[in-house]
Formats: C-alpha cells, sequence, structure tokens
C-alpha cells in the first residue's frame, strides 16, 4: 500500500548515495523533502566577536544555504523540491507527520550527542504515531555501533585497533534518479525560499571577505573529480607532508566540508579512490594516504560516539585532567591574529576570513594555544575552531584537539611546533604572511617572522613599527615553550599516578570483597 513519506534532511544534503532519500521514495505516493532552518543555528547572536549565530560564524552559514540551495535545485530538476521551514525541529517536523499524514519518515542516522538528543524525540513521537521510521548510516563509512561492539562494548582508542576491527566499508548506494514522487498538500505552513544572509538580520555583508570555497552537491562532485583527476596526486599523497603555506592552491583536497555537510558521500569518495589504487596499483597506505584520511575520520567519529563527554574535560576517561592556565589576554591575541607572530596570526586571519586553513596550519595554531606557548585550555581554541571552520564536526574537531593539547591519543608534548621556523622552511619569502598580513608586506624576507629583531631604519621603510602598527610577541617562544613542557611533563607524570593509585584501589577493593565471599562460605 503506498503512503505519504517524509524525507527529513539535515546533514546528507545530496541526491547520490543518500540510503534515507531511497528509502523514503520506495512505495510512496507523496514524497515530503524537508529541512528546518534552525534559529539558534542562524539567527544572529549580538554577542558574538565575530558576525555569526550562537553556532556558527558567518562563513559556515554561508556555506549551508549554498549547500541547501543546490539541494533544491537537484530535486527541481527531479520533478520535486526542498520544503524548507522554520523553527525549532522537534516540534516543527512532529507537526508535520501528522498534519501531513506521513506514514513513513526518513532520516540520516546523526552520532553527535545533540543530534542523537533530537531524533530520539521524534523518533518517540514518530512511533507513538504508528509511523514507520528509518534511520540508515551514511555520513560515515562505518556504523560506530558496530565497531564498538566489536570491540567488546568500548571505542577502540588507537588508530590501529580501529583498521583491525573496521573491515571494508559497504559500497555507496548507486541508484540514480530520472525523478521522484510528487510533492502532496501541504496545507497553511510558510514554505519559505532559501534565504540569504542578510534576510536573516545580518545586515550589509558585501565589504565582509567570506570564504572562496562554495557549499552544495554540485560544487562537492566537481570538485572531487578536480582533485581525483591528477591520479599521481591521489597514488602519491601523505598526510605528514603538504604546504601549509599554499593558499590559492592549497595543497590538500578541501573536500571536507563538504564531507561534514553531506554534500559529499564519504562512502563515494572511498569508492573512487580504491578505483583509482586499482587501476594505477602503486600508492601510498594508510594512514598517510587519502583512504587513511577517509579512516581517520570515522575512528574519531566511532570514539566521540563511545565516549560520554568527549567534547571537554571533565568527565572524560580518555582525557588528561591538566592544569590548563586562564588567560583571557593571551587567549583574544591569539583568536584575533595579534600574538605578534606572523606565522600564527596570519593562520588565523586566514581562519576568520577564509573559514578554512591546511592541516598543518591549525596543528601549528592549536599547539601554540595550549602545550607549546600559552598553556590555555584546549577547550577554549576548540570553541573558536568551531565557530569559524565550514568544515568544523563535532567529533574531528574535539578529537585534533584532545591529540594536539596531548590531551588523549598522542603524549610527545615535547615535539612543539615553533612559530617561527616551521612556516619559514615551507615559506622563506614570506608570501603566506604577506597576503593575510598585509600590514607587514614589505618587510624583507629576512625580518617577515621575527619582524621585531629588525632595526627601527627597516621598519620605518616598511612603514609598520612594531608595538604601534603590529605587536610584540606575546610570549618569548623560548621561555615559554620550556615552561609548557615542564607543566605537561608534570600534569601527565601527575595522571599517570593518579591513574596507577586508582587501580591499585581497585585491585584492593576487589580483594576485600573476595576475602569477604570466601569467609562468608
Amino acid at each position: 500500500m503506498e503512503t505519504n513519506s517524509l524525507i527529513w534532511f539535515r546533514k546528507g544534503l545530496r541526491i547520490h548515495d543518500n540510503p534515507a532519500l531511497d528509502l523514503a521514495r520506495r512505495g510512496c505516493k507523496h514524497l515530503y523533502p524537508v529541512f528546518v532552518l534552525d534559529p539558534h543555528y542562524l539567527d544572529p547572536d549580538r554577542n558574538a566577536f565575530l558576525p555569526g549565530s550562537v553556532r556558527s560564524g558567518l562563513n559556515r552559514i554561508q556555506f549551508l544555504l549554498e549547500s541547501l540551495r543546490d539541494l533544491d535545485t537537484s530535486l527541481r530538476r527531479l520533478g520535486s523540491r526542498l520544503l524548507l521551514l522554520r523553527g525549532e525541529p522537534v516540534p516543527v517536523v512532529c507537526r508535520l507527520l501528522k498534519d501531513w499524514k506521513i506514514g513513513k519518515l526518513c532520516f540520516e542516522f546523526d552520532t553527535e550527542p545533540y543530534g542523537l538528543a533530537r531524533d530520539k524525540q521524534v523518533k518517540d513521537f514518530a512511533s507513538d504515531c504508528g509511523i514507520d521510521v528509518h534511520s540508515p548510516v551514511s555520513h560515515t563509512l562505518f556504523n560506530p555501533s558496530d565497531i564498538i561492539e566489536k570491540n567488546g562494548g568500548q571505542p577502540p582508542l588507537t588508530y590501529q585497533s580501529f583498521i583491525a576491527l573496521a573491515g571494508c566499508p559497504v559500497d555507496p548506494c548507486g541508484t540514480t534518479y530520472s525523478e521522484l514522487p510528487p510533492i502532496g498538500e501541504t496545507g497553511d505552513y510558510e514554505l519559505l525560499s532559501v534565504p540569504k544572509i542578510e534576510d536573516l538580520g545580518y545586515g550589509d555583508i558585501s565589504q565582509e571577505e567570506l570564504s572562496p570555497f562554495h557549499g552544495g552537491e554540485t560544487e562537492a562532485l566537481k570538485r572531487l573529480d578536480q582533485v581525483l583527476e591528477d591520479k599521481a596526486w591521489v597514488t602519491n599523497f601523505e598526510k605528514p607532508k603538504g604546504d601549509p603555506s599554499a593558499f590559492l592552491t592549497p595543497a590538500t583536497t578541501v573536500l571536507s566540508p563538504y564531507l561534514k555537510f553531506g554534500c559529499l558521500s564519504s562512502r563515494y569518495f572511498y569508492k573512487r579512490l580504491q578505483d583509482i589504487y586499482t587501476s594505477v596499483g602503486k600508492h601510498t597506505k594508510p594512514p598517510v594516504s587519502l583512504v587513511g584520511q577517509l579512516l581517520w575520520r570515522d575512528f574519531f567519529y566511532t570514539v566521540a560516539f563511545g565516549t560520554p563527554n568527549f567534547d571537554r574535560m571533565k568527565g572524560n576517561k580518555i582525557c588528561k585532567q591538566i592544569p590548563w592556565s586562564e588567560n583571557e589576554e593571551l587567549l583574544v591575541a591569539w583568536r584575533d591574529g595579534q600574538t605578534g607572530y606572523p606565522w600564527i596570526d596570519a593562520i588565523m586571519i586566514q581562519l576568520k576570513k577564509w573559514g578554512w586553513i591546511h592541516h598543518l596550519a591549525r596543528h601549528c595554531v592549536a599547539c601554540f594555544l595550549t602545550r607549546g606557548d600559552m598553556f590555555i585550555h584546549w577547550e577554549k581554541g576548540r570553541d573558536v575552531f568551531e565557530r569559524l571552520l565550514i568544515d568544523s564536526d563535532w567529533a574531528i574537531n574535539n578529537g585534533n584537539w584532545l591529540w594536539l593539547s596531548c590531551s588523549s591519543f598522542f603524549y610527545q608534548y615535547y615535539r612543539i611546533y615553533s612559530p617561527i621556523s616551521f612556516g619559514k622552511k615551507y615559506d622563506p619569502s614570506g608570501n603566506y604572511i604577506r597576503h593575510f598580513l598585509p600590514v607587514l608586506k614589505d618587510f624583507p624576507k629576512e625580518y617577515i617572522y621575527e619582524p621585531w629583531t629588525a632595526p627601527l631604519s627597516v621598519q620605518k621603510k616598511a612603514n609598520c613599527i612594531i608595538g604601534k602598527d603590529y605587536p610584540r610577541p606575546v610570549v618569548d617562544h623560548e621561555i615559554a615553550s620550556k615552561e609548557c613542557k615542564k607543566k605537561m611533563g608534570e600534569a601527565l607524570a601527575s595522571s599517570s599516578s593518579k591513574k596507577q593509585q586508582n587501580h591499585n584501589d581497585s585491585n584492593e577493593i576487589a580483594s576485600l570483597k573476595s576475602k569477604r565471599r570466601k569467609k562468608a562460605k
């Protein structure tokens, strides 16, 4: 018997490899493709340090709107369209299920705490109404629950153990559509067109420099084809390599924002890579290959899904408890690109303007904020990245900050990125710095990474006086890095000692219980 189906888009903003869409259209009389504009995600936050909402900066909001516009265009080609509503997602969707007489609800499985709580409310309501609910896994290569079950109920905490458990992902859904079932009656609901940023109350943003990377499935597939066209680059790709100062043509795929919003299927990406590996033969392997990067993504998703309080230090059993400093002045200097270290500041300005920076650039600024120079809590840096990155992904963002602060996964705290020499080896002339920090553009290359060392005559000639036109370093790297190493060493030693004590206490309690049982017998 044919029924009315509702496909609820959140991530998964695509037509290709979309099992939820495929399930929704089968045996369907009317298909309602829905996206709900959440005011918490979109409404302006006047107290934020940069324009945006409570949860996102303008670049990611713009990327989302572009992705929705593209999805609507694709649906219209198939005789359908995107039904856009505004409000709190849970009550809006629950009302639609009743008013549109929906018999089948389909949406992509979401692993994030916010999504899980939201989806449970809708699932419970739908089940009480006798509505069939389908929530297939397609945002990741694997179902995190399956990996955790294989590991005895605990998430694997190393990449190697994850790989050993994961196996091969299922192939992407190869279904293509010439048309979709028609939309039924929608009643008196106000159905919106995809808004522009200005429509959301942000005013005139024409002078803002927004990200050069644009959202949507069409753009994602185009970029994927461009990346995979160079088979030699694909087969020789190694994650630790690549130039973080390359900005006109980034030295990586820049596919992460498309994966984040589900404009690109990770399973489809994986399959295309495997096809190239098979045709070429010799290629790099995980963890450094491109396939290895997709597996890293799933690794973090799995650990995040199976670890309570993954996004914080307190109450997170896999996170080292480190007594981070609180220094709002240093945090703001880092956040605003005003540390006095041009390499660090240029990265933060690129992040602010473009919503994207190379992964090695992310490593540098994260290390500088936490264990390298400032010893400020990784959660503070995570919040800035969460706001500014167009590819900000809850599991991966938190996982990387845990890693780079040596709070989990990686503990070689003495390996620190130099805010001077690291960038210089990629870009000795400082072209990256000159672009994103034009105040320094006329400095000779021998001073561009350390402008405070330039004689006053050089500073005057460059029309930039250090301490006036550009700040002096807020910390002395040589001194600060040594102090940070000392604090990290003490903190990790203390953490290990407490863990051993807890282990001993547990053994002692178990021993006492055993003796009592024997005595009772």
